[in-house]
């Protein structure tokens, strides 16, 4: 898959040409100084390019409308070191499209008490210049981001990640060719959705392909590569020995290799970075894709069982927005609860399809039977969740609009070994306990098809969601089922008023 090596954020400067050339030239000196400090830290997702100080609204039109036109431009960061008048920002904010953070700050941390003279208050007025800033975008309603503080805050600069985090998620998902292998699973309601108002508001086109294009595919696949797969196998799994070289299941797992093999090069050909795949409709494949999908979804692609093509185009984004991050990103499930007073937690998992980046050391690779899809043994990568803080996302079509639920949880070691139970899966405890969670997730019409994430968290999800201009309701510590349905009365008046959008 791609990587965020090309992809920059773009960081505008405002004053006016008022101060003068020699004030003008420190505005410009500062604010460079603004960027490197913002580079240095480790963890910054994406590039930060400086652009020259803009004086006047001709040069900010075209500022904007270049970053909008700017394909490795993923967002803009602006800042008021000056007063720069605001209606001179109109045109340039209202043509912008691309997320936008406000960064509130100033070149110095302290201020020195017994030398500050009117130059220096000439120059360092971003306390009043942000001011401006901020009445035009609320006065125009651009969607954006505010952070305060000084950058070399740990703090501010972790916001901001977040920030460029959420404009690489938003980037992908509106550049993303998704294929549908296949329809969804039989009188399933949470997987259908409006695939023509998802392209419209998130960029995402998702097509159909007969599930036997792939197929021919798969049976064209080169044996050598099928070889080269086995034998990359055997290095990175531990391997049930009757799916090693000489064991009487060796042949399903060149099998499995093919159907990666063959995926692969349809989604590489297609320009696909997300796909979907359904039990019921199987084709001419002898085995439910199972491996095949652990690994691409470990590479980056998103994947979505029973053609959930919305969690599929969810998982790429939370994907794309983790790039770098210690931790992992799967598609997920809630399977199956543990009700013991005190200690109340979720096991999820899937019939095959966990990715391996959110495993606990080195997965298993196995061959077990699957009463579900009729088919031949499919072989998979059995593991446990790593522990630690996650954050479980789900997307849903209300018929008005589409709607985010998120919760924050803690991925957990399972309570006692798993040893029959042959697939991939997570324990974790929800925030704020496992009844308020699962009653404000069902109040809320969240799916059963997720995205667990142990390298991004809430932030980010709230950050893209504000992007996309997307609900987002978020369970968590201070979550109270009494808010929690206030706030989905008051976001259907919202949104019924916004029509949407």
């Amino acid at each position: 898959m791609a990587t965020t090596d090309e992809r920059e954020v773009w960081f505008l400067t405002g004053s006016q040409g008022l101060y003068g050339e020699v004030t003008l030239r420190q505005v410009a000196e500062q604010s460079r100084r603004m960027v490197e400090q913002l580079a240095q830290p480790p963890g910054s997702p994406v590039r930060i390019a400086w652009k020259p100080v803009l004086t006047d609204a001709t040069a900010i039109v075209a500022a904007l409308r270049e970053a909008d036109s700017a394909p490795d431009c993923v967002g803009v960061i602006a800042w008021m070191h000056t007063f720069s008048p605001a209606k001179m920002w109109i045109a340039g904010l209202d043509a912008l499209r691309k997320p936008l953070l406000h960064l509130h700050t100033q070149a110095n941390v302290e201020l020195p008490w017994s030398s500050i003279d009117m130059d220096f208050m000439n120059l360092n007025q971003a306390a009043h210049g942000d001011r401006e800033f901020g009445y035009i975008q609320s006065r125009l309603g651009v969607a954006r981001k505010t952070v305060a503080g000084h950058v070399s805050a740990p703090a501010v600069v972790s916001r901001i990640h977040a920030w460029m985090r959420a404009a690489l998620g938003r980037h992908a998902l509106r550049a993303l060719r998704l294929a549908r292998f296949g329809d969804n699973m039989r009188d399933v309601a949470v997987t259908e959705g409006d695939k023509v108002e998802a392209q419209l508001r998130f960029g995402v086109s998702v097509n159909t392909h007969g599930v036997n294009d792939l197929v021919a595919v798969v049976d064209a696949a080169d044996d050598v590569m099928v070889s080269q797969l086995v034998e990359e196998y055997g290095e990175l799994y531990r391997m049930a020995p009757e799916l090693a070289p000489g064991g009487e299941r060796h042949a399903s797992l060149r099998y499995a290799a093919r159907i990666e093999a063959g995926l692969r090069s349809f989604l590489a050909d297609g320009g696909f970075g997300a796909f979907t795949t359904n039990f019921e409709d199987l084709g001419g494949l002898r085995q439910l894709p199972g491996l095949a999908v652990q690994r691409l979804m470990a590479d980056g692609y998103g994947f979505g069982g029973e053609g959930d093509w919305k969690t599929a185009a969810l998982l790429h984004t939370v994907k794309a927005m983790a790039a770098g991050l210690p931790g992992g990103t799967s598609f997920m499930e809630d399977y199956t609860y543990h009700l013991a007073p005190g200690d109340e937690m979720i096991l999820g998992a899937h019939m095959l399809e966990v990715c391996p980046s959110i495993a606990d050391g080195r997965p298993s690779c196995e061959i077990h039977p699957l009463d579900i899809g009729g088919r031949e043994d499919p072989v998979r990568l059995v593991f446990d969740a790593r522990p630690g803080p996650a954050v479980v996302v789900g997307l849903a079509d209300m018929g008005d609009r589409f709607r985010l639920v998120a919760n924050r949880v803690e991925v957990v070691p399972p309570a006692e070994p798993l040893s029959k139970l042959p697939v991939a899966r997570a324990v974790w405890r929800p925030a704020p306990d496992l009844r308020t969670s699962t009653e404000a997730w069902l109040t809320a019409g969240g799916p059963h098809h997720t995205v667990l994430s142990t390298a991004v968290g809430p932030e980010e999800v709230a950050d893209l969601a504000d992007m996309l201009g997307t609900e987002l309701l978020l369970i968590d510590e201070g979550t109270t089922m009494r808010e929690f349905a206030k706030e989905i009365r008051w976001n259907q008046v919202y949104y019924r008023f916004a029509g949407g959008r």
